[in-house]
Formats: structure tokens, sequence, C-alpha cells
């Protein structure tokens, strides 16, 4: 036994092993919560879409208010940021809009299953619309991206592809009726995609120039997105008031659906903090892991308890997507490892 194992107290192990057990437990708990209660509200109203979104982002701007506004004020006022307004304008734009098309999407018949595959082709760790941001980085940022990059991207494009055609491969009368919808909802994801991955490539810049400071991004993006929302009142009203009287049988108690909504938002903000959580114990190649086992899970969950369709094409489509958000990540580094060679992040580190 080492010096440093040796060192270490059984007391002190255990408290790591459940520290570790505890954040593994909130990103697997919360975020699959999370997606079973964004179903349960979709079924209940596919028209939810603005309500959700709205809700989404108040909760989190307001349980984020007493971090970056100063209380003890007759007027409350912001704190200093550490990076200024204007870089957050044109994101607020790009987050709300993409956050409103991923929530608008149910509406179209578009099964979640397939959500599920194209969310995990546009969110990575850290985020960002892989295709896109790669297109993006080669043609305007001129970035060089390896071989095992763009095959990740290949193989991530496909999967979307074959996760797609799934769908519009079923020959009952319903699909067929379904189909111009179905090409709307699948046009609105590229779109979203899109969004994501320009989005992805400003943050980058910004948290660049100015420091990963990423907890006022998500404050301000989310704070200057309401004001939004006012041209949306009738949507959202329209969407907040289907929770009291569901048609679904599954609610027969008033207000039910309400506690759903508010599972909604409280297993995202398990979510997220299990995921920061995560990411600050283990590597960013055990981090990825877990959310990719995490989504797979979500995928099956959904198949499985709301009966959603499921097709080999789903199956390998989706396979194929969550392997290459893998190996975008981590290839090159595992590829230096077989090799022998040290990683290029722990070189980049030695050069510092």
């Amino acid at each position: 036994m080492s010096d440093i194992d040796a060192g270490v107290e059984p007391s002190q192990a255990v408290h790591a092993v459940l520290d570790y057990y505890s954040a593994f437990s909130l990103v697997l708990g919360g975020c699959c919560a999370n997606v079973w209660a964004y179903e349960e509200l979709l079924i209940i109203n596919p028209r939810i879409g603005s309500a959700l979104t709205f809700s989404q982002i108040l909760f989190i701007t307001l349980q984020s208010l007493p971090t970056f506004v100063d209380f003890r004020r007759v007027i409350p006022r912001l704190k200093p940021t550490q990076v200024p307004l204007r870089e957050w304008i044109f994101q607020v734009a790009l987050f709300a809009s993409g956050s409103l098309i991923n929530n608008w999407v149910y509406a179209y018949r578009v099964p979640l299953p397939i959500m599920i595959v194209f969310r995990s082709a546009g969110k990575h760790h850290p985020p960002s619309g892989l295709p896109v941001s790669m297109l993006l980085g080669l043609f305007v940022l001129k970035k060089r991206y390896t071989i095992t990059q763009v095959a990740s991207v290949v193989m991530i494009t496909t999967g979307v592809i074959l996760a797609t055609l799934s769908r519009s491969s079923s020959k009952s009368k319903s699909s067929l009726e379904d189909a111009p919808h179905y090409v709307t909802g699948v046009a609105l994801l590229v779109l979203s995609l899109f969004l994501t991955g320009i989005l992805g490539l400003l943050q980058e810049r910004t948290y660049r120039k100015y420091g990963p400071h990423w907890r006022e991004g998500i404050f301000y993006t989310h704070f200057f997105a309401l004001p939004i929302f006012i041209f949306l009142i009738t949507d959202i009203k329209q969407g907040l008031h289907s929770l009291y009287a569901p048609p679904s049988l599954d609610f027969r108690i008033p207000y039910a659906p309400y506690f759903v909504l508010a599972a909604n938002l409280g297993s995202q903000l398990i979510c997220v903090r299990g995921v920061n959580k995560l990411s600050s114990q283990v590597s960013s190649v055990a981090t990825n892991l877990v959310l990719t086992v995490r989504k797979a899970l979500s995928l099956c969950f959904s198949v499985w308890w709301f009966s959603n369709p499921w097709s080999l094409e789903l199956v390998f489509g989706a396979g194929m997507v969550f392997t290459g958000g893998v190996l975008f990540s981590n290839g090159d580094r595992w590829m230096d490892t077989w090799r022998g060679q040290k990683p290029k992040s722990e070189e980049a580190k030695k050069e510092r």
C-alpha cells in the first residue's frame, strides 16, 4: 500500500465514497425524474410548451436571485458582474428561442425518445450542438479537429438520421396522417440544434475572454429572457389553466398536475446540481460516461413507462449518438493512453 493510501483514514474514505454516490444518485434520480415529469406534462397538454418554458426559466431565476441581486438596499440592485451585460444579450435570444422550440416540438407528434436523441446530439458536457459547432468552428473560427472528433460527429449525425427515420418508417394510417406534423417537428429540432450550436460557441468565446463564470451566465440568460414571455402571455395562461382540469383519467384529484409541474422544476434543479457536483469530484471522462448512461436510462424509461414506440433504427441511432458523444469528449485521450503517451491536456498543463 502506498504512503498516500496509508494516510487516508477510514472515515475520510467512507465520506468520499458516500459523497460520490450521492452525486451519482442526484444525477440519475433527479434527471430521470425530470424526464418522467416532463413527459407527463406533455401528455396532459402537448401545447404546454410556452407555459413550461416560462415556469422553468422563472424558477431558475428566482433561486439564483440571492447570489446576483443585492437586497440590502431599499431598491434591490444587481451586484457587480464579472462579464459585461452586453455579452449576454444575443445569447439570451438564442437561449430563449431554443428552449421554446424544444418544448413546442411535442405538439408536432414527435415522440419523446426521438427528442431525447436529438438533445443528446446537441447537449454534452460542456453543452454545445456538436455537428453545428464543428461546422461553425471549421468555417468561422478556423478551428482544427482530430480524426476521432470528426468521426464522432459523423457517427452522431448518422445516429440522429437513423432515429428520425425510425418514426417515418411506420406504415400505419395514423403515422401517414401525422407525417406533415412530424416533418415540421423534426425541422424545429434541427433548428434548435443550430441555435444550441451557435449559443455554445458564443459561451465558449465569452468564458475564454472573461473567465468561466457559468453561474453568472445561467442567471443573466434566464433573467433577461423573462420579458420575452410578455408576448406569449395568452399561451402561458392556457397552458397553466389546462393543468387544473386535465382530460387524463390518471389525475382525478384537482391540482395534482401542478405537483407534477413542481416535480419537473425541482428535479431539474437536483439534476443540474448533481451534474455540477459530480464533475467537481471525478474526471470529465467519468462525468461524460455517467451522463451518457443517464440519457440511455431516460430513453429506456420513456419507452417502457409511457409505451412509446421503438424500433431497431431507434435503438441503433440512439446507440450511435450516445457512443459518438463519449468518443468526441474522450476518444483522443483514450488513444493517447493506449499508445502510452500522456494526454494532451496534461501536456498543456505542464507547459503552463
